[in-house]
C-alpha cells in the first residue's frame, strides 16, 4: 500500500470514528471518571497527611481506647466507632425491610391514581435536610420515646436484658440517633428499591401467574428475586448516608465522648458528628490531627463496606431470578 493511501484509509478511520462525536464523547466519559477516581484518592491522600501527628502519637491502639480529654490530651476513637457502627446498624435493619415493602406496595399493589403522588411524597422527604429531621427528633420524637417506648422497655426488659437498661432521663441515647437515621434512609431505600421492582420485565410476573401463583407468590417468587442485587445496592446506600450523617446524629445521639454504656438508651457520640462538633474549636494541633484521624477511620470504614457491598450484590446476582415450589 502506497503512502497515499494509508493516508487515506487513516482519513477515512478518523473521519468515521469522530462524524457523530463518538471518539470525543469517549474522552470526556474517560476524563470525568478520572476525576472521580482523582477524588477519592485525594481525600484519602489528605486525611492520612493530616493525621500523621496522631498516627505517630497514638498508633494503631487507638481505634481501642477510650476517653476523651483534649486538655490531657487523652484520646479514644472506640466511642466514636461504637456510635458510628450500632446506630447505622439500627438504622439499616429498621429501614431495610420497611423500604422493601414499601417499594413493593407502589410498584405492585398501589392504584394507579396514588401511585405517582405517593412516589413523589417519598422523593420529597428524601430531600428534607437532615437538620430538620434533628429538630423533629429533638422536640417531637424524644419527649415521646422516652416515655411511651424507653421507660416501659427499660422496666420490664430491661431487668434482664442490658442492651434495654435504664437510666432513660436525658431520652437522648443511640436508640434514638438509630431511630431517626432509620427515618431519614428509608425514603432513599424505597425510592431506589421503587425504581428497581418498576423495570422488572412483565413476563416474569405472567409467568407465574399462568402456573396458578397467587399475587403474592408472583411478587415473593419472581419479581423479588430478580430485582435483589439492585435493592441490596439501595440498601448500601442508605447505609453509606448514615454512616455519614453529622448534624441529625449530633442532635439526638447525647454527646458522650468517652464511654461506651452497655445500654442502647444510654447516650453516644458518632464519628461524623465528633468531628463536626469539635474540629472548628480544635485546642491545638494534636487535637486537629486526632479529629482527622478519626476521619480516616470513618473514611476506611466506608470504603470497606463499599467493597462488601460489592461483593454481595455481586454474589446475589449469580443465583437464579426467581422459582417457585410445588
Amino acid at each position: 500500500m502506497s503512502q497515499k493511501e494509508e493516508n487515506s484509509s487513516f482519513y477515512e478511520v478518523w473521519q468515521r470514528r469522530t462524524q457523530h462525536g463518538d471518539l470525543l464523547f469517549g474522552w470526556l466519559t474517560l476524563f470525568f471518571g478520572l476525576v472521580v477516581i482523582t477524588l477519592v484518592f485525594a481525600i484519602g491522600y489528605v486525611v492520612w497527611s493530616g493525621s500523621a501527628e496522631a498516627r505517630d502519637r497514638f498508633g494503631f491502639g487507638f481505634l481501642f481506647q477510650t476517653g476523651w480529654n483534649p486538655v490531657k490530651h487523652n484520646f479514644g476513637a472506640m466511642p466514636a466507632i461504637y456510635g458510628t457502627l450500632v446506630s447505622s446498624l439500627i438504622a439499616v435493619t429498621l429501614a431495610g425491610p420497611l423500604g422493601i415493602l414499601i417499594a413493593v406496595f407502589l410498584s405492585e399493589l398501589c392504584p394507579l391514581h396514588l401511585r405517582n403522588p405517593l412516589s413523589f411524597l417519598i422523593e420529597l422527604l428524601a430531600a428534607i435536610p437532615s437538620v430538620i429531621y434533628g429538630m423533629w427528633g429533638v422536640f417531637v420524637f424524644i419527649p415521646f420515646f422516652k416515655s411511651g417506648i424507653a421507660k416501659p422497655l427499660a422496666s420490664t426488659v430491661g431487668q434482664w436484658l442490658p442492651l434495654f437498661a435504664g437510666p432513660v432521663a436525658a431520652g437522648r441515647g443511640v436508640m434514638v440517633a438509630g431511630i431517626i437515621l432509620a427515618i431519614m434512609i428509608l425514603p432513599t431505600i424505597a425510592a431506589i428499591a421503587r425504581e428497581i421492582l418498576a423495570v422488572v420485565p412483565n413476563h416474569q410476573r405472567e409467568a407465574l401467574l399462568a402456573v396458578g401463583a397467587t399475587r403474592w407468590e408472583m411478587i415473593w417468587y419472581g419479581v423479588l428475586p430478580y430485582s435483589r442485587a439492585g435493592i441490596v445496592g439501595g440498601i448500601m446506600l442508605g447505609l453509606g448516608r448514615a454512616l455519614g450523617e453529622t448534624m441529625a446524629a449530633l442532635m439526638v445521639i447525647g454527646s458522650a465522648k468517652s464511654t461506651i454504656e452497655n445500654s442502647l438508651f444510654a447516650p453516644g457520640i458518632t464519628a461524623a458528628a465528633l468531628i463536626a462538633s469539635e474540629l472548628p474549636n480544635a485546642n491545638d494541633s494534636l487535637h486537629e490531627s486526632t479529629l482527622i484521624l478519626i476521619a480516616l477511620v470513618l473514611f476506611g470504614i466506608t470504603l470497606i463496606l463499599n467493597i462488601l457491598a460489592r461483593l454481595l450484590v455481586w454474589q446475589v446476582s449469580r443465583g437464579p431470578v426467581g422459582t417457585i415450589r410445588a
